[in-house]
């Protein structure tokens, strides 16, 4: 059956239960011609008062949900203040993709699993009723199992955000909401098949981000030297009260690493190093084809550590 798709600019109304928001497109562009996605319409975003650009605030920044990639990556006082989102950024995707990629589209892209990816596969996030890359290909998904699918979140800039402690702030039928990014992104459940929990139709408006008092780094491990998807992303922040580690790559959500920060435990020689190292990966049940991730988290915490340190 062939779908019709009208184009329409953003004006406020509800979104229908078959329409699509568009901004930078990067990401339902190819779910379109996939075959995946055939929205009634697709409401475009940028032809409305999308907020784009970063402000500088008492306690940090301001990144309007149309902010660009680049624009992030570029920014000189986030390069500065803020280097692990600046580096996030900065490795994620081509830059013709980065110049139209949005901050907010980037958090809420769908699952880059190559079954999802596929029309014809009937996976578990899809509607069907099992993961096919359970016992299939799944080198570059989850060793962390959160549920019935193992896909991984495929945003660099979310584990950076949740790393910072960063809120976003969305509008839903004209009531405002504030949530960290950390309750923002979520496994897929039974309940919604979604890596994230924004209402249908709701718009992400803005992102705070927190300045931190220490310093930051983002380390990515890809299949290629540049613009892949992380096999592993390690985002880590100093802070006062100790660091944050968030990893890529190895879960459905942007995976907070405790058990390698209580290792470590606000002890910053090599020692403590290596043990917080090793113990990046406690609890991780990779598959068979997925077991290198392991050694690569441990590596790449290590090397963020030392960074800090």
């Amino acid at each position: 059956m062939t779908t019709t798709t009208r184009y329409e600019p953003y004006v406020g109304d509800a979104l229908a239960d078959d329409a699509e928001f568009i901004a930078g497109g990067t990401d339902l562009v190819t779910l379109m011609r996939g075959g995946l996605r055939r929205p009634t319409a697709v409401v475009d975003l940028k032809a409305g008062d999308l907020s784009v650009g970063v402000t500088t605030t008492e306690d940090g920044w301001r990144i309007g949900a149309g902010t660009t990639l680049a624009m992030i990556e570029e920014h000189a006082e986030l390069i500065a203040g803020a280097p692990v989102l600046s580096q996030a950024a900065a490795q994620a995707a081509t830059r013709q993709i980065r110049n139209r990629a949005t901050i907010a589209g980037n958090l809420l892209q769908r699952s880059r699993c190559s079954y999802f990816r596929d029309e014809d596969i009937p996976c578990w996030l899809k509607g069907g009723t099992s993961c096919p890359a359970r016992s299939g290909l799944h080198e570059h998904l989850a060793v962390v199992d959160q549920g019935p699918c193992i896909t991984t979140q495929p945003s660099d800039a979310a584990s950076a955000l949740v790393a910072l402690g960063a809120t976003v702030t969305y509008d839903d039928s004209g009531s405002s909401t504030t949530v960290l990014v950390d309750e923002l992104l979520a496994a897929p459940s039974d309940d919604d098949r979604r890596l994230h929990r924004l209402p249908h139709g709701a718009v992400i408006q803005h992102l705070d981000v927190p300045r931190p008092n220490g310093p930051s780094v983002y380390l990515k491990a890809m299949d290629r030297a540049a613009w892949q998807f992380a096999l592993v992303g390690i985002a880590a922040v100093r802070h006062d009260d100790g660091v944050r580690l968030v990893a890529s790559g190895v879960a459905a959500t942007p995976y907070c690493l405790v058990v390698a920060t209580e290792a470590l435990d606000g002890v910053w020689t090599p020692d403590r190093i290596e043990a917080a190292a090793r113990a990046a990966t406690t609890g991780f049940e990779p598959g068979d084809r997925s077991r290198y991730k392991l050694p690569l988290v441990q590596a790449l915490v290590r090397r963020a550590l030392d960074d800090l340190a």
